[in-house]
């Protein structure tokens, strides 16, 4: 959630909302407009190139107060190697991918209500068992995100990162594509799960870290507490991730 003052009214904006996915089909024209009357604004996020329209279209929809990221998710890339459990609640709006088109997706971010690429990145929690598959798995992720990444770069836009249990080879990849203050990135990584170290690399990088309610676990090794407290609150962005 994002702080803004207008016109001396406190407002808040989620800034990584689902209300695009079909599990709130039956109630989001309702919980817009509570939102909307409580000065609470959001921007939906794309995880594939439907949820990504729907997300456009809940924007336009209302004339302020809502916008949306577009964006193909790790897990909706379909590579053949791996099944992916889907909660059932979620299926309709889980679309699976063979390949990233960048210039449906490219159509798609230029409309004025986007503001960012995203949900992107990397996500080994689901993955082949065996070497070699494993690492065509790690590898054709990686592809999909550099691609992404790119088209960020080419509109100017920030990026919404996703990250698991991929940390070191999503900062390798960072590394690569920001070559000098011309190809630099702007972003947040979204959900926050990981080392100090790690978020200190994140920060030292220019990037603002979202926190939501996955704070409230318990994580072998991750010490929210001290990530939240070691982060400026200037750079804290608080998501529902609904």
């Amino acid at each position: 959630m994002f702080f803004l003052k207008e016109k001396k009214k406190l407002m808040l904006i989620d800034t990584h909302a689902h209300l695009n996915f079909s599990a709130f089909d039956k109630d989001r024209n309702i919980l817009i407009e509570k939102c909307l009357k409580n000065n609470i604004w959001m921007i939906n996020i794309g995880t594939s190139y439907e949820t990504s329209k729907k997300a456009i279209e809940i924007a336009e929809s209302s004339p302020q107060g809502i916008f949306a990221a577009i964006g193909l998710h790790p897990i909706n890339l379909d590579t053949g190697l791996v099944k992916i459990k889907k909660d059932l609640s979620e299926s309709e709006s889980f679309f699976l991918e063979r390949e990233f088109d960048s210039e449906k997706y490219e159509k798609l971010a230029k409309n004025k209500k986007v503001v960012a690429i995203g949900e992107i990145g990397l996500d080994y929690y689901w993955k082949p068992k065996t070497t070699r598959k494993k690492e065509l798995f790690k590898q054709k992720q990686k592809d999909l995100f550099l691609k992404q990444l790119s088209l960020a770069q080419k509109l100017n836009l920030p990026v919404i990162f996703h990250c698991r249990m991929a940390h070191t080879e999503l900062f390798e990849l960072l590394k690569s594509k920001i070559k000098n203050k011309k190809s630099k990135i702007k972003g947040v990584m979204h959900g926050f799960v990981g080392t100090l170290e790690q978020l200190q690399k994140y920060l030292k990088m220019g990037f603002y870290i979202g926190f939501n309610g996955i704070i409230f676990k318990e994580i072998e090794g991750i010490n929210f507490r001290e990530n939240i407290r070691k982060t400026p609150l200037e750079r804290i962005l608080i998501e529902t991730d609904c």
